[in-house]
């Protein structure tokens, strides 16, 4: 699965992780149900949203904060002023600061989790109790209830393509159970881009995951904040390039993720985006792109503000190492549509965002 980019620099960076107790548990997991997608909807609707007081203690939120530094980072090299924005997998709206500070003029947010969705609408109005905001948001947006690796979104959002940039954000692995899903998801996001829009994104970083599944005993690996377990079926630990959909493990990362994912082998994305005009801008492990952006002073603030490695004064508090392993798990990329951007064009028919969201607006697609 050689992804075709340079060894990320977090090999010798001299940040390796303490031996840890393995947190895995392996009692009721034997068998998954054969309902995945409901039952990845089903955990991210549970979710509920947390106080301020309640993340700060999160056993991950230093992790939590480099996620956001990184999201922010891509937001801000890619969004511009005015842009239509699609959000696929858009989860409670958590990356919707991010988008208001790059003033951007339209947002199209899409999840399968009806209890995400329903969280998003509050935040976007400004009504979750744990999220003050100090002003409304000022683009217009629509949210949408289904799952964007089944329907075509092109009929869907027919009135509202072409958008400048799409984004899924830690979530694109779960089109890969299927090879169908997988090209229903880059499909979608072909036919809604502009030529020359771009396609950013953050998932697991295969290859990381498959080093680190070779170099344990067992089938399971992790520390103190994660754990990732792989069924006998793969007791070879070799993957045929043959087969590259379908390969599923059971993730759990504390105050977060406990649910089944996807293996995606970065060099069959990457031929598969080119069937649908999508073409590799760069694609980084987290690792390195903490160590290449961190040498720039704008993104250097940014990481002060957000927290992920303290305040650079008070607080003196940090990423711990295993949350810094769990960082290695995930990659960046961004992908552009081929074509000859052409932005003079101006989409007039967006009058179907709304500033303020009501349960009615949301709709329902299947």
């Amino acid at each position: 699965m050689k992804r075709g980019y340079p060894d990320s620099p977090s090999n010798s960076s001299g940040s390796v992780p303490p031996k840890s107790r393995l947190k895995y548990t392996p009692e009721g997991d034997q068998h998954f149900s054969e309902d995945f997608v409901q039952r990845v909807a089903d955990h991210y609707s549970a979710r509920t949203n947390q106080t301020l007081e309640e993340r700060e203690a999160s056993p991950i939120i230093h992790l939590k904060k480099l996620n956001n530094w990184i999201k922010s980072v891509l937001v801000q090299l890619y969004a511009r002023r005015g842009d239509a924005v699609l959000d696929l997998a858009c989860g409670k709206g958590g990356d919707l600061i991010k988008w208001d500070k790059a003033k951007i003029g339209y947002y199209v947010g899409i999840d399968i989790a009806e209890g995400s969705i329903e969280d998003c609408r509050t935040r976007y109005n400004g009504d979750a109790d744990h999220h003050q905001r100090r002003k409304k948001f000022t683009f217009p947006a629509r949210l949408i209830c289904g799952d964007c690796y089944e329907v075509r979104l092109d009929k869907v959002l027919a009135d509202d393509a072409p958008f400048d940039i799409c984004s899924c954000q830690f979530a694109l692995h779960y089109s890969w159970s299927t090879e169908a899903r997988a090209r229903r998801a880059l499909a979608n996001v072909s036919a809604l881009l502009r030529p020359g829009g771009t396609f950013i994104g953050t998932m697991p970083d295969a290859n990381v995951i498959v080093k680190k599944l070779r170099q344990a005993e067992g089938m399971a690996f992790g520390n103190t904040v994660y754990w990732i377990r792989f069924d006998d079926e793969f007791s070879e630990k070799k993957f045929k390039s043959s087969s590259p959909f379908g390969i599923k493990y059971k993730f759990h990362l504390e105050d977060a993720v406990d649910c089944p994912e996807w293996i995606v082998p970065f060099n069959v994305f990457k031929a598969l985006a080119e069937e649908y005009d999508l073409e590799l801008v760069f694609v980084k492990n987290s690792h390195e792109f903490v160590h290449e952006y961190l040498k720039k002073p704008e993104y250097i603030d940014l990481m002060r503000r957000l927290g992920a490695l303290g305040d650079g004064n008070q607080d003196q508090s940090t990423l711990s190492p295993d949350e810094w392993e769990v960082a290695y798990l995930y990659l960046a990329f961004v992908l552009r549509k081929r074509g000859q951007p052409d932005r003079t064009q101006v989409n007039s028919k967006r009058d179907k965002g709304k500033m303020h969201i009501s349960k009615e607006d949301i709709m329902y697609v299947q």
